[in-house]
């Protein structure tokens, strides 16, 4: 009886497909085994043998078992996707445009302490960094450029007033400040001995753009004075352009003199009296004329001329003449004054009577009647004002001035008292 490795006693399949049938049946178990296992190791190995760059960064290897940082900048890890072996390392470093604030404590020249907020912004080189990450590390801000920085802040504020500092040299402390610092990052070198031997300046490591004084901090008593000074002396500067102008205005104003003086001489060469009397006339008609209320006194001008008041109702009474009393008083006549006589040519009966010389009236006189309103007497006639001029301009020879007579006169019922002459 003939024997078969298969189970059941039947004979071993002879074709292709019964042979995969017969070996995964086999080893099966076996792979899926080793499937699992390999897996496992991946996802535990995936985080150290897998390394991403980001963008705008760039990696530095570092062997656990091939001499440390590999300082050939060739060899630094690219953006992207890069895969090193479990045991070694990759260390990232940002060439992007950097900045950093800092806050530093500095002491001015006249002994005021204060706080100055500075912000750094530079930039790594690239194929200095391998050697910047085996010299200082990534770290390299907080022990390198912080505090250097921070040191030359506190040199330069030294040198100016706490005023400098919070209001004028503001642009030159940045300038003083970058300078100082670009000269000591080329002082300053990396050295290495060794294999791969280096010596290395910090200014071709990194590249300083600039150093930006963003505030400065005083006490607020020396802040409060810095403004009272100054106030003061834009008020002081105030004062400079007034007196400036005051000069300016009495050079202005001695011109005008000047040219007041000058006209008047020119126009007093060429004006005679008659000619300015003519105006005067001129002038009086064209006032006559208008509508508005004004009184008019003539003869008691200059040179012969009326004088012409207005906002005038009625005249005001003369000087010593008793007041209106009973019915005949009441009323008051309309009366152009006559041409000013002097009082010693005035005859005695055109002299006003004192009014406490005057008799009393009889105990027999009815009461006085309430005063009428008071009329207006203008205006008057062009061809009366035209008379009067005629008679001062055209006095008659020899002739003494007579008073003048009123125009209209009411009749009194009552006696007058006689005058005591």
């Amino acid at each position: 009886m003939k024997a078969y490795l298969w189970s059941d006693g039947e004979p071993l399949p002879t074709t292709r497909r019964a042979r995969w049938r017969r070996f995964a049946e086999r080893h099966l178990p076996s792979v899926v085994i080793y499937l699992m296992v390999a897996t496992l190791v991946a996802v535990v190995l995936y985080p150290h043998m897998v390394v991403t760059v980001p963008s705008g960064d760039v990696g530095v290897l570092w062997k656990r078992f091939g001499g440390g940082t590999v300082l050939d900048p060739r060899r630094l890890k690219n953006e992207g996707f890069n895969l090193i072996l479990p045991w070694n390392q990759v260390f990232l470093y940002d060439l992007r445009l950097q900045s950093f604030t800092e806050s530093y404590n500095a002491i001015s020249s006249d002994g005021v302490s204060l706080t100055a907020t500075i912000i750094v912004r530079f930039r790594l080189q690239r194929d200095a960094v391998p050697v910047l990450h085996q010299a200082i590390g990534p770290n390299f801000e907080q022990v390198l450029v912080q505090p250097g920085i921070g040191s030359l802040t506190r040199e330069v504020i030294a040198q100016y007033t706490a005023e400098q500092v919070y209001s004028t040299a503001r642009q030159e402390i940045q300038d003083k400040i970058r300078s100082l610092v670009e000269d000591r990052l080329s002082e300053k070198m990396m050295e290495h001995e060794g294999e791969e031997s280096y010596r290395v300046s910090m200014r071709d490591t990194i590249i300083l753009y600039d150093i930006l004084v963003t505030g400065i901090e005083l006490p607020a008593a020396i802040v409060a004075a810095i403004n009272r000074k100054t106030e003061q002396y834009y008020i002081a500067e105030e004062y400079k352009f007034r007196v400036e102008r005051e000069k300016r205005e009495s050079e202005r104003k001695k011109i005008e003199a000047e040219g007041i003086r000058d006209f008047q001489q020119t126009v007093s060469q060429g004006i005679s009296e008659s000619y300015l009397r003519w105006r005067g006339i001129e002038a009086t008609l064209q006032l006559s004329q208008s509508t508005n209320a004004k009184v008019v006194v003539i003869g008691s001008g200059k040179d012969g001329l009326p004088i012409i008041l207005g906002n005038v109702d009625t005249p005001a009474p003369l000087a010593g003449s008793p007041p209106p009393s009973g019915t005949d008083a009441t009323k008051e006549s309309t009366t152009a004054a006559g041409p000013a006589v002097p009082l010693e040519k005035t005859p005695a009966a055109g002299l006003a009577t004192p009014a406490e010389k005057i008799a009393p009236a009889s105990s027999a006189t009815p009461a006085a009647a309430p005063p009428e309103e008071s009329r207006s007497f203008w205006p008057l006639s062009l061809s009366d004002i035209e008379t009067y001029l005629y008679r001062i301009l055209r006095p008659e020879p020899n002739a003494e001035p007579k008073a003048a007579e009123p125009r209209s006169r009411q009749p009194s019922d009552r006696p007058v008292a006689a005058q005591p002459r």
